[in-house]
Order: structure tokens, then sequence, then C-alpha cells
């Protein structure tokens, strides 16, 4: 089978991108409105675009009723931000909090999730999630009424002293969740070790 992608509708475009690039890492992003409303939402499509300078990637893409959802919204009235790492145990959590809310209503106190102070930034973390990135937005990169690219400056890091093991995050003890395609989602329990090549 091969397709033509100027023949593909949207939706069927992003059922081909999100049904093999998999697993995903999920940003639950926390972000604060004008009037400080907490909101927070997961973000699959997220990475990292540099390390000298530390800037994260995270790609907005419209849903099926907003052009700009809150979090997009939020960044840019307070360019500050959260990216909360999602462990196993906080999948039905984060899933829930991509329920469309007005933005007067934070998904903290809909869904139960308990917050914890910043270190550097105005929006709250997720208090159980084991790694936080604060950031600060860098760019906006505005690709097509069907997609931007939001850059952000990462200006602190906590991380559960639980997971440090010979200096580094141990990924096992972190239990990361991944985004498959649909509803699914992978844990990240079974690892395979391959040594890079000299």
């Amino acid at each position: 089978m091969f397709k033509f992608v100027s023949e593909l509708s949207p939706p069927e475009i992003y059922r081909y991108l999100v049904g093999a690039i998999v697993p995903r890492p999920i940003a639950w992003i926390s972000t604060q409105n004008a009037e400080g409303v907490q909101n927070l939402a997961p973000y699959s499509f997220f990475t990292v675009a540099s390390v000298n300078p530390p800037v994260l990637a995270v790609t907005h893409i419209p849903s099926r009723t907003q052009a700009e959802k809150d979090t997009l919204k939020n960044l840019r009235t307070n360019p500050q931000c959260v990216i909360n790492i999602v462990s196993a145990n906080q999948i039905q959590q984060a899933n829930a909090s991509s329920q469309p809310l007005a933005n007067n209503e934070s998904e903290f106190k809909q869904f139960d999730i308990t917050s914890t102070p910043s270190q550097q930034v105005e929006p709250v973390s997720v208090a159980d999630s084991k790694v936080r990135y604060e950031c600060k937005l860098r760019d906006l990169v505005s690709i097509s009424a069907g997609g931007q690219l939001i850059l952000l400056d990462l200006i602190g890091v906590f991380v559960d002293d639980n997971l440090i093991k010979d200096g580094l995050i141990d990924s096992a003890q972190l239990d990361a969740v991944g985004k498959m395609g649909g509803d699914d989602y992978n844990l990240t329990r079974e690892l395979i070790k391959a040594k890079r090549p000299d």
C-alpha cells in the first residue's frame, strides 16, 4: 500500500502519523492564564530540540473544536510552563486532563490532581510527577493552521531523589508511559540493552 499525501485528508494524515510514530513521550504541561487559573494538559508531540542551550519542543495540534487549546493561549499571555513527565500510575489522570474545559476551570481541581509550587515559574507543578521541567517560552513557530511548534527554554529541572542512580536518572524507576495510536498507551518497564558501538 502506498498513499500520496496530497490525496489524504488531514484526519487521515493524522492517523498515519500517530499510528506508527510510536511510542511518543508525553509532556503533561501546566500553564497559568491571565486570571491565575492553573491549566494542565497532555501533549504527545514532544521532544528535545537542543541541549546547548537546552530547548524542549512541543507541537500544538488544533482539536476538533478549538483552533487554540488553553495551553497555547496561556503561553501567549504568561510565557512560562512546567513539563511534568507522566509515570504509569498517572495515566488515568493525564488522560482525563485532555478533556476540554473552560479556560477559567482548572484541571488540577476538576480531576483532583495535587499541585506543588514551582521554583522559578508561576504555573504550579504536578506534585506526584517524578521529573519536572520548568520552562520559559522561547518561540512559537507557526507551521500552518494545522500545527504550531512551541520552543521552550529549560530553566530548571526537578528529579525525585529516589530516581538518581550513579548520577543518572534511572529510567526503570521513572516508569514513564508513552502514547501510541488511538486510545492506547504503552509502558516502558521492559528494557533491552544494546551497547552503542565505538
